[in-house]
Parts: C-alpha cells; structure tokens; sequence
C-alpha cells in the first residue's frame, strides 16, 4: 500500500510559518487532535475552506462530518452575521466538544449542532446551501453526490476533505473500501456536467466543486 507525501514536509512546513498562528481556542482544538490523533484538517486545509467561503459570500454551510468542530470554526469564522454552518457528529462526546470550543470563540449563534449519521441528517434538510462539505468515511463518499446535488445552490461550493488518500488512489493495488469509495467520487464529480472540479494537493487533497446550475 502506497502512503506518500502528498506535499514535501519542507513545504508545508514552511506554509505553517508564513500563515499567521491560530491564536486562543483554534490551538486548544489543533492541540486535541494531535493528543488524540484525531483527524482534522489543519490550519492549511482551514484557512483554504475560510477563503473560499467569503469569496462566494456564503451564508448557509453544511458539514458532512465535523468531528469536534475544527472545520466549522473555520467556516463559521467566514460567515456574516445571521449566517449557519450545520454541523453532523456521530459522537456524542466530539458534538459537545464541538459546542464547548465554538461557544468559547463566541461562534455558536452561527452553527447548528446535529448528531447522528451526516448523510440522513443531509436527507432531512431540503438547503439550499451555499457550501456543502465532505468529510465523512471515505466509503461512504460517493452516496454524498445525488444527496448534495439538489440542496447545493447554483454558484455554489461542494467541497471534499482527503481526495487523495495519502497516494493510495494512485495505486492500483489498493482496493479497499475506502480508496474506492475515493476514486468513485472523483469520478462522480469529473464527469457531472453541472460540475467544474478541480483537485489541489494541499495536505491530503481538496476538491473543489463549483455547481454551474
């Protein structure tokens, strides 16, 4: 199994020092996730989902899969007042952690904390969304693409976390359900017409799919 560096450490390391440090509860949260190794997508991937949100001026933001809330602090951080990022945890614990950390930064009359499955919880809200993103079990990726299509809206953002999968997508010996799951999204989103999809290996990969109607 191929597990690479999607971007030379030299680089990303460089990346951090020259982006301004997150200050307050952003490094309590980043300093959690490397406790617990738990998954997030950094301050790289964050400032990136941050830029992207005020450039569309997006007020509506839907998270398949937040975890304890490190992504949402970064969108809510981009909303204007009245905006919502919808949050979907599994965990009871991430969900009240995810609350704890936003009501601290002073973010939590800007999102919405739901728990249980993010692709049924997505099911029951009709949007439309300004941004849509994907970070849910990799295998489980291409079940978001007829779900979000509908409630994301035209001019809109559908977002997607790890599209490269520490290189496994690029070896034809990995075919577990995880990187097929990747690689069948990938391809959903290439080949949807109302989609204009571009990848950036920035960390383990971002998708960024622009809805055209």
């Amino acid at each position: 199994m191929t597990i690479v560096d999607i971007v030379d450490p030299a680089i990303e390391e460089y990346l951090r020092q020259v982006a301004p440090p997150g200050e307050g509860v952003l490094r309590e949260m980043e300093r959690l996730a490397y406790r617990r190794r738990f998954p997030i997508v950094g301050p790289l991937v964050g400032r990136f989902l941050n830029v992207l949100a005020r450039s569309i001026g997006a007020r509506d933001v839907f998270e398949c899969g937040s975890g304890f809330g490190y992504s949402a602090f970064w969108f809510a951080l981009a909303l204007p007042p009245g905006g919502r990022v919808v949050l979907t945890e599994g965990s009871a614990e991430n969900c009240a952690s995810a609350r704890g950390f936003l009501s601290r930064a002073g973010l939590m009359d800007k999102a919405s904390i739901e728990k249980g499955d993010a692709l049924e919880i997505l099911a029951r809200h009709p949007g439309p969304f300004d941004i849509i993103f994907c970070d849910i079990d990799k295998r489980d990726y291409p079940r978001v693409h007829p779900l979000m299509m509908p409630r994301l809206r035209a001019g809109g953002l559908f977002l997607c976390d790890n599209m490269l999968w520490s290189g496994r997508v690029a070896d034809a010996q990995c075919q577990d359900d995880d990187t097929r799951g990747v690689r069948e999204l990938t391809r959903l989103l290439y080949g949807d017409p109302a989609l204009a999809t571009a990848i950036l290996p920035l960390r383990d990969g971002v998708s960024v799919s622009l809805k055209s109607s």
